[in-house]
């Protein structure tokens, strides 16, 4: 496996560079990626953004509720509220990927 890896790799960043699509380049404001680095960029930006989103979609939604959401799932190891928590973190999720769809 990591030989694949490795040999993929260079590949990966050759392939970065070159375009997609028939086009000229574009501003970096341009929805659309025209080089797989630039598609690889736009992935990872959306993705380390939507994580935080959820984390603090999390955060926010344990502190408007009573009562201490982790201390409850970790300390007293309550498997209802571990699965309220697993339904919230999903349902942020989706409206999160939804938005960034949309």
């Amino acid at each position: 496996m990591k030989r694949i890896l490795l040999l993929l790799f260079p590949c990966l960043l050759l392939a970065a560079g070159t375009p997609l699509l028939a086009a000229e380049e574009t501003s970096f404001l341009d929805a659309a990626p025209h080089t797989l680095g630039r598609a690889l960029l736009y992935m990872l930006v959306f993705a380390l953004s939507g994580i935080a989103i959820a984390i603090v979609g999390y955060k926010f939604f344990d502190w408007f509720t009573p009562g201490d959401l982790q201390k409850e799932i970790f300390e007293k190891q309550n498997v209802a509220a571990a699965i309220v928590a697993g339904a919230i973190v999903l349902g942020i999720c989706i409206i999160i990927a939804a938005a960034m769809i949309g």
